[in-house]
């Protein structure tokens, strides 16, 4: 039994990981999983809630454990992980090969567009300036997504061309 190969997307909050990602493990008839709501679940508490009680070290060790699990599965499965997730030390390594990560491009200006309603439950995006906050992340994030197998735009696609994309991209 080997691993499979995911396919991984990545980018900053609001690049469109879990609506874009969802829709792509529809056409795949692949399981469909987001990180985040995977750590919710174990935990039994939100993210925000993780990050006041335990800080951010703490979810940190949860994405691990969360992304242990899914290097187990010899099942491809289309996976939407945090923005940051990309950023820990070993967690690509562990996924990959054979995984694939597709990086979501997108400006700070459009995400934001995009997160509006759902920056209160964004720890790291509440406050005083997201776009100031969303900036600094894009920024110091990006030569981690520049390491993804693949970059796809999506500053002026819907979701559904960003999974046509993504499926030219995903053929072997």
């Amino acid at each position: 039994m080997g691993q499979a190969a995911h396919l991984i997307l990545v980018g900053i909050p609001g690049a469109g990981k879990s609506t874009v990602g969802r829709e792509l493990a529809r056409r795949l008839h692949w399981p469909f999983v987001d990180l985040d709501e995977d750590i919710v679940a174990q935990a039994g508490m939100s993210v925000r809630e993780i990050f006041a009680a335990r800080g951010e070290a703490h979810f940190r060790e949860l994405e691990r454990n969360a992304t242990e699990r899914l290097a187990l599965s010899s099942t491809p499965m289309v996976v939407a992980p945090g923005g940051g997730w990309i950023t820990v030390p070993g967690l690509v390594g562990l996924v990959r090969p054979p995984a694939r990560l597709i990086w979501l491009r997108l400006s700070p200006a459009h995400a934001l567009d995009r997160l509006d309603a759902e920056l209160e439950a964004r720890p790291l995006l509440s406050v005083s300036d997201p776009l100031a906050a969303l900036t600094a992340m894009s920024v110091a994030r990006e030569a981690f997504y520049m390491q993804a197998d693949h970059a796809l735009s999506v500053e002026t696609m819907m979701p559904s061309d960003a999974v046509e994309a993504i499926l030219a991209l995903a053929r072997p």
